[in-house]
This record gives structure tokens, C-alpha cells and sequence, in this order.
């Protein structure tokens, strides 16, 4: 058995939590069952089918049937801490980490295979967890080779991983393992648990960001209805705990009318919110830059454009629960999360004690995409239920909570100049943006925290100040900013604005989606300016051979040549990236026509991923992608004006409806010599900027400011 060098770092998330049982556990089967092994990952299943790939490569590492792997929910009382399910890291940082720590495992029982059978080793072959000798009849299982404490060991990482040719699973397209509980309503939600003396609560948020409770007129009246256990008031945090859901609602909206706040909220103007923004306090910081004076003296003809994107929702389709219990003191809580770790800390400090003696664990929710009241509703139902020991509570967020008081993705400006030469090829870039953090997730700062009721508390923690994402750590509003393109000038500068006017955080893509739009609609601008077909330019400044082939499989597989022109009413456009340049490239081509409104009627769209540990689970990620970007791009925006928030139901914040959903055909270019990148949040800007282009093309005027409403498209055509 080969080793790698032994001097090598862990890999991935094995760096920071390198015991082996953390991450695989042998478990013998119980009468009438079989041997299982149980996979332990740290990062959650949010809807991205990352369990099914995970189990995939710990099947194929480990010789073992997938039937047999037992995927566990992460749990901070057992797993390994990954932080945060996020940036689309998982195959990435957890993948790799399960590739070698299974191949440690299995490296490690075939040498005791070949200790009690006197063979060596490269006599042994393993088949579903059985190991046999070649031509000697000896076999044995992995669970009765295993022996206590094993591998309570940190790994190593001297045993190589499979090569692509040994695999048998990684590759092909499992099918979900998450999806027939969906599809036959099984429980399988954080909403549908159901523990023993369960109670049900419900919170009542002010009617504001600024709003404080100033009194609760007949307070009596609310403590004597049916049904009610508790009524839990902690300065300005409100909630209602009752034996039943209908209670819990009669009762939060009785407390809700007796209720009187102290309001101080002011907003900005929607309508001027982008200029607001600009006057805020705010830092310089140079992302990218490099510097060709010769190039740049050679150029012709400057350009300019302007653009802008609105705070969005993550509009889940289910509002955000978790369910809680206090027992001697020490909770335990359930909830959907994607950092149970990093959630803890926060926990820790609005409850005022110890981490260690805090149990978060896991439970799927509707899936976000980002922070939404995931976090602040964990908090929600432990502060309901420490007024109930003994009794676990499940509290479920109302669509208004989730609409009014979830962290929405950043509104962003963005202005882009470029100069061409007399040849059309841009010499000099720049690419100017304004945008506030695009992460205030919990357990990333050493004081205050970002949960919401933790503000509100008698004894309230402070907002932390807001922290800019590091571009070698993905970025956070530059996100993208710097383009892949081969441009001899280029600057790139970000404004990131300290102030938030409305409460913000991550969202799927982060600044990349506004970002890729601006940068890929120049683009098509510029080739227009030359002269050129907009593929063609994108190639002519392109080196990167995989960038260039996802632009050319999407055109040629949406028949691009000789369909690209308008006819008033109908257009193709194209838009491409490589996510955070270093994860996955995707290009798109959207179709659209010009009707009432503007309808997106088929996307295609490339993706390379480097190795596919499941092709299907890529294109549905892809598909999945391109059709929220639709909607962001045609549709979504949050109303607000001077006194807050005001979206409260979906006929306030429309999303795209299944009747508008368009074709959606994703070409997949596998590159198993490659390493694994994630391809969650690769289509996202590509598919808005492909819909802008296309726009433009049927139309011939350009909108820059997202959403392509009906009223905007009017506007430019005036």
C-alpha cells in the first residue's frame, strides 16, 4: 500500500478536525439489520444534495455498497466542525477530507486483514465491505476486523485516495437519498418534529428595526387565554408558548394588538436608496489592479456604463423553525442552520454560558441559500423554551417575520468604464462598486452579535461592526469584480459602505450576481462597439482553455450561430463566468420575449466542475440556479420606505411562478483529471447577465438596473 509524503498538511477540513472517528464509524448491524458505515461530514444538506455526493465518495473510498453508508446530520455534540456550509466549499473542504480519511480507514483494516490471514496485503480485495485472499478462501468483514479505539487516531493522510479509473460510484449520477422522504411526505423537515410533551410558540417582532416595546396594555388578558403555558417578555423580546400551533397563533396575535412600541425607524427613500448608500461612511479598498501604459495609450474610444441591483430576499418557501428543550439547564436545539458551530458561539453569548453546554444539532429546513432567519429563529425557540424547562418548544417563524426580519442580500451599485483599441480589444478596465458586507453570519466576531432577538433582549448585545470578506477568501461584495478576462489595464476599486440602513447578509453568490451582470453586459456593449459578435470577443479575450470551452459548448448547443440578432420582440444573449475565479465556469444563453412582460423562454447553460462526483447533482444545482437567477433578474426587489420593511405576504414580493419557469438545458463537461470545484453559486450571474443581454439584443436599448420590470423596459424604450 502506497504512501503519500508523509510531510504533507491534512486535506480540506481533515486540517482542523483530523480524528478519524469523527468522520467514519464502523456500525455492526442490529438483529435483522446489516453493517452500516456511518458518515459524519460538518457540513449540512440545505436542499444541494451534498449528502448523496458525500456518501458517493465514501462508498467508493471504502469498497462498500452506497446502501450502507449512513449518512449522519451534523450535530455539535459529535461532529466535526466545518464552520459554515457556504461559498460552495463542501466537495471541496468535506469531500476531500472523507476521501482520505476513507481511504486511511480502509488502508488501515486491510492491513489488519493481512496481519490474521499471514498474507500481504497486495493479495487482499474487498468487495461491499468484505475482505478476501486471492485464491487462499480467508475473508472477513470491516466490522469484525474492527477493533475498539481503532480509529480514535488523528489521520494521517499518507494513504492516497482512489485514482479515476478505480472508481465505481464517484461519476454517476446516485440518486438523491434525501427525495423520497420529500416526494412521499415523510417527515423530514425541522418543521415536521414532533418530541414527546411538545409545545408550540410563536414570537411578536416590533414593527421596525428600531422599534422598542414600551408597555403590553392587559397583559392579564393575554396570560388567561386557552391554552397559553407562557408568556415570555424579555425587555423588547416577545414570545407566546402554548400546547397547540392554533393557540400559539391566537395568542401572538392577541399579545401582537396589545402591544406598544416606541418607534424611531427612518429608512432611506427606496427610490434613492443607491444614492444614500454612496453618502455613507465607507472605506476604499483596491481589490485588483495591474498596469500596461503601453496598452492603455493605444486605446481608442472610451465607454461607460452605470448599474444597479436591490436588497433581495431569500424568499423561502417555508419560514424558518426550530424546536429547543432545556434539560438541568443546558439546551439542546434543532434547527436549519448552515454553521451549527459558529451559531453556537453567538448562542453561548445571549444565553450567557458556556459553549460546551450547548447542543446544536441539524435538522433540513426549505431551502435559502444563505442567511436567512435560520440562526435568529435558533435563538427564538431557546429563549421560549428556558421558560419551560423540561418541555421541548418548536417555534416556527410567520411568512411576515421571514419577509420583515430576515438579512436580505445587498443592494449594490456598480460603474464600469472601458477603453477599446482601433483593433476592438479592450486595453484598459475599470470597475468601481458600492455595497455594504455581504456576511453578518454569527461566530465570526469576538463581541456583540448578528442574532436578531439577541438585540432586543433587557440586557442586549451590541451589533458587531461589520466585516469586509477578504477577495482571497472569495470576497464578499467584489465577489467577481475582477474579471477572468485578459485585459493589460485594469482597476478594480470597492467601496464598502460600514453603515446598513437595512439588515443584510449573505445570499447564494454574494456580490458575484450583480457583478457578473455589469461586467458581462459590458462586455456585450463593448463587442458591440467593435463590431464584433459578442462570442467571438469574449474568446478573442480569453486565454484559459476551460473558460473557453464552456463559452463555446453553450453557443453551439443553443444553435448561437446565425440566431444571436433581435427582432423587436425576441433576443439571444449570453453571459459567462468562472465563480470567484477559482471554482466551477459556467456560461449561459438565454432566450427571451418581449410579451406583457418580459419572459425568459429557454437558458442553456455550461458548467464544468472539474471531477463530477455526481453529474445529476451538478445540473440540478445548475438548474436550479439558473432559474432563481431568473427570477432575481425579472422580478425581485424588497419594498421598504421610511418606517421599514413593507413586505408581508408574497403578493408583495413576487418570485417567479412555475408557468414562467423556462427551459432549462445544462451541458456538462466532466474533467475527472481535474479537482472537484463547487458549482452551487456558478450560475447565478451568468443567467442574469445572459437574460440583460438578450434583452437588448430584442429591444436594442440596454436596462442596467435590476429588476427588468415592465416599467424600467418602458422607460428605456422612451
Amino acid at each position: 500500500m502506497s504512501r503519500t509524503n508523509e510531510s504533507s498538511p491534512l486535506p480540506g477540513s481533515l486540517s482542523v478536525n483530523p480524528r478519524l472517528d469523527q468522520w467514519i464509524r464502523l456500525i455492526p448491524a442490529t438483529p435483522g439489520g446489516r453493517d452500516t458505515v456511518g458518515v459524519s461530514p460538518g457540513k449540512v444538506d440545505i436542499g444541494q444534495g451534498i449528502s448523496t455526493a458525500l456518501a458517493q465518495i465514501a462508498a467508493d473510498e471504502l469498497d462498500v455498497a452506497l446502501e450502507r453508508i449512513a449518512m449522519r446530520a451534523p450535530g455539535t455534540d459529535a461532529s466535526p466542525n466545518e464552520e459554515m456550509t457556504s461559498s460552495s466549499l463542501s466537495i471541496e473542504h468535506s469531500g476531500i477530507a472523507i476521501r482520505y480519511a476513507c481511504a486511511e480507514v480502509r488502508a488501515t483494516l486491510l492491513q489488519k486483514a493481512a496481519e490474521r490471514f499471514g498474507v500481504s496485503v497486495e493479495r487482499l480485495t474487498v468487495e461491499d465491505g468484505t475482505v478476501s485472499v486471492v485464491g487462499g478462501g480467508q475473508s472477513a468483514t470491516y466490522w469484525e476486523l474492527a477493533e475498539p479505539g481503532m480509529f480514535s487516531r488523528a489521520a494521517t493522510a499518507q494513504f492516497p485516495p482512489k485514482s479515476p479509473d478505480e472508481f465505481r460510484l464517484i461519476g454517476t449520477s446516485v440518486k438523491r437519498l434525501d427525495i423520497p422522504a420529500k416526494v412521499t411526505g415523510r417527515p423530514s423537515y425541522v418543521h415536521d418534529m414532533m418530541l414527546p410533551g411538545m409545545l408550540h410558540a410563536r414570537v411578536v417582532r416590533p414593527p421596525s428595526y428600531e422599534a422598542r416595546l414600551a408597555s403590553i396594555d392587559d397583559e392579564a388578558a393575554v396570560r388567561a387565554l386557552p391554552g397559553l403555558v407562557e408568556l415570555v417578555r424579555d425587555g423588547s423580546f416577545l414570545a407566546v408558548v402554548c400546547e397547540t400551533e392554533a393557540q400559539a397563533l391566537r395568542a401572538a396575535r392577541a399579545l401582537r394588538n396589545r402591544a406598544k412600541w416606541d418607534d424611531r425607524t427612518r429608512l432611506p427613500a427606496q427610490a434613492v436608496v443607491h444614492e444614500h448608500l454612496k453618502t455613507l461612511p465607507q472605506s476604499l479598498h483596491v481589490v485588483g489592479e495591474k498596469t500596461d501604459a503601453a496598452a492603455a495609450a493605444t486605446g481608442a474610444r472610451t465607454l461607460s456604463a452605470a448599474f444597479t441591483k436591490p436588497y433581495i430576499a431569500h424568499a423561502s418557501i417555508g419560514p424558518s423553525c426550530a424546536v429547543a428543550v432545556w434539560n438541568e439547564g443546558r439546551p439542546e436545539i434543532w434547527c436549519h442552520s448552515q454553521g451549527i458551530f459558529p451559531l453556537r458561539v453567538d448562542l453561548a453569548k445571549a444565553l450567557r454560558m458556556p459553549e460546551a453546554e450547548i447542543t446544536v444539532h441539524h435538522a433540513e429546513g426549505a431551502g435559502c441559500y444563505g442567511h436567512n432567519g435560520a440562526d435568529d429563529v435558533a435563538l427564538d425557540a431557546a429563549l421560549a423554551a428556558r421558560a419551560v424547562p423540561g418541555r421541548p418548544v418548536r417555534l416556527q417563524w410567520m411568512r411576515e417575520d421571514e419577509f420583515q426580519w430576515e438579512p436580505f442580500g445587498p443592494a449594490m451599485s456598480i460603474e464600469l468604464t472601458a477603453s477599446l483599441d482601433a483593433d476592438g480589444r479592450i486595453v484598459d478596465w475599470t470597475h468601481e462598486l458600492w455595497s455594504n458586507t455581504q456576511s453578518t453570519r454569527p461566530g465570526r466576531q469576538p463581541e456583540g452579535t448578528w442574532l436578531l432577538a439577541g438585540w432586543h433582549l433587557a440586557d442586549p448585545l451590541p451589533k458587531p461592526p461589520p466585516r469586509m470578506i477578504p477577495i482571497a477568501g472569495g470576497g464578499g461584495s467584489d465577489r467577481n469584480a475582477i474579471p477572468l478576462y485578459d485585459f493589460p489595464n485594469q482597476k478594480v476599486l470597492h467601496h464598502f459602505i460600514t453603515e446598513m440602513p437595512v439588515r443584510v447578509s449573505a445570499l447564494r453568490s454574494l456580490g458575484a450576481f450583480a457583478n457578473v451582470y455589469a461586467i458581462e453586459t459590458f462586455m456585450d456593449e463593448l463587442a458591440e462597439a467593435a463590431g464584433i459578435d459578442p462570442v467571438e470577443f469574449r474568446l478573442r479575450h480569453l486565454k484559459d482553455a476551460r473558460a473557453r470551452a464552456v463559452i463555446e459548448a453553450a453557443a453551439d448547443r443553443a444553435g448561437w450561430k446565425g440566431r444571436a440578432a433581435g427582432d423587436g420582440s425576441t433576443g439571444m444573449g449570453i453571459g459567462f463566468a468562472q465563480y470567484k475565479n477559482k471554482q466551477s465556469y459556467c456560461a449561459v444563453v438565454a432566450e427571451v420575449s418581449l410579451e406583457e412582460d418580459l419572459r425568459v423562454t429557454r437558458c442553456v447553460a455550461a458548467v464544468e466542475s472539474g471531477l463530477a462526483i455526481n453529474p445529476d447533482g451538478i445540473i440540478n444545482q445548475t438548474e436550479g440556479g439558473v432559474i432563481q437567477a431568473v427570477s432575481w433578474t425579472l422580478k425581485e426587489a424588497v419594498p421598504f420606505d421610511e418606517r421599514g420593511i413593507r413586505c408581508m405576504t408574497w403578493d408583495d414580493y413576487p418570485i417567479l411562478r412555475f408557468d414562467e419557469v423556462p427551459e432549462v438545458d445544462v451541458v456538462l463537461i466532466d474533467r475527472p483529471d481535474q479537482k472537484s470545484m463547487g458549482a452551487g453559486e456558478a450560475a447565478q450571474g451568468p443567467t442574469g447577465a445572459a437574460i440583460g443581454n438578450a434583452l437588448a439584443r430584442a429591444i436594442g436599448v440596454r436596462v442596467r438596473d435590476l429588476p427588468l420590470t415592465k416599467d424600467r423596459i418602458a422607460k428605456a424604450l422612451v
